[in-house]
């Protein structure tokens, strides 16, 4: 029996500060029918991140704005239920941009088929997606570690930040991590292998900062800014490398005010060589194929690890994704939208 009612969570307001419920609005709908060069999707998994918070917002950035009454963005795994395009079938399992959907009909612009033979499917959404590449050439292609090097790491039990410590290992790097809670600290070095984790929430930040690498800091990736930046910026090193991948600790901010201590920042920017580059991911679209391989193959081996972190139903969406802009998440935040086959 088919399906003839589907759901979406849509962008009701602009939040002000923090999302809040009423930001988000859950509807039902009909289930599309694919048309001519058209293909249905299923969703099955929802990826959320921080960056979607911009999308929220009509402040200028790098990226449309999801409008008012919108399907709010994302990235999703999908089963093609229906398909009159070429190159996909019924069956087949693929990576798509659905946003916030069960269902959605694609033409195949920015669908790419998943084999499911390769790794579990959620994967492509977490340490073989989007995640993992950004770790993979944020890391690589700008922080650049060399063997006995210090490289840390912001957030570094998330999605991001638990993959960029271990590349920085398989480099021949110390990685130390910043991570919120003793909880995630010890997964953090126990079970990811990092050579220290420090947290954030313990207090006195920037003497258990020193005390951890007391010969400063080659590369330090950031996903935080706020006090956590505050605190490594004095430890780096001449001719440290900063990729800044995130600023989660500033995406809720009213009003946008330089730091009193800017002008000493820039002296030390100017002083110490540094490097602070912003990048997207999609800057390093020409890695992928070098990322795939290396990535699956080191997940494979064992020598990379990853944990997800799993609510269920698209109704969960909204609250997972207040979550995780407070940290709630431990690992790759994910929604289950729906079973894995039909």
């Amino acid at each position: 029996m088919s399906v003839t009612a589907g759901k979406r969570v849509l962008l009701a307001a602009r939040p002000v500060g923090e999302p809040k419920e009423s930001d988000f609005r859950i509807e039902s709908m009909p289930v599309p029918t694919a048309g001519a060069g058209q293909m249905l999707l299923r969703t099955l998994w929802l990826s959320l991140d921080p960056y979607m918070r911009g999308r929220m917002s009509d402040a200028p950035s790098y990226a449309t704005p999801v409008a008012i009454g919108q399907v709010m963005e994302g990235r999703t795994v999908s089963e093609v239920v229906a398909s009159n395009l070429a190159g996909f079938a019924k069956g087949d399992i693929v990576f798509s941009p659905n946003g916030w959907q069960t269902h959605a009909v694609s033409d195949g612009k920015m669908v790419r088929k998943i084999d499911p033979a390769l790794a579990p499917v959620s994967t492509a959404l977490g340490v073989l997606g989007m995640p993992g590449m950004t770790a993979y050439t944020g890391l690589l292609e700008i922080g650049r570690p060399q063997a006995g090097e210090i490289v840390m790491v912001s957030a570094a039990s998330g999605a991001v930040g638990s993959l960029v410590g271990q590349i920085a290992r398989l480099k021949g790097a110390r990685a130390v991590g910043i991570a919120g809670g003793p909880e995630k600290c010890r997964y953090v070095v126990e079970e990811l292998g990092f050579d220290a984790c420090i947290d954030h929430r313990a207090g006195d930040l920037p003497a258990r900062l020193k005390a951890a690498c007391p010969n400063g800091i080659d590369v330090y990736f950031e996903n935080v800014g706020g006090e956590v930046f505050e605190a490594v910026f004095p430890l780096l090193n001449a001719f440290a490398r900063i990729p800044v991948c995130g600023l989660i600790a500033h995406y809720n901010d009213t009003q946008a005010s330089a730091p009193k201590w800017a002008s000493s920042m820039m002296r030390n920017v100017l002083t110490k060589r540094l490097t602070i580059r912003g990048f997207i991911v999609s800057d390093f679209a020409a890695r992928h194929a070098d990322f795939l391989r290396d990535m699956s193959g080191w997940v494979r081996e064992g020598k990379v690890k990853h944990r997800e972190f799993i609510t269920e139903g698209l109704d969960s969406a909204p609250a997972a994704f207040m979550g995780l802009l407070k940290g709630a998440n431990f690992g790759k935040q994910l929604v289950r939208v729906g079973p894995d086959r039909a």
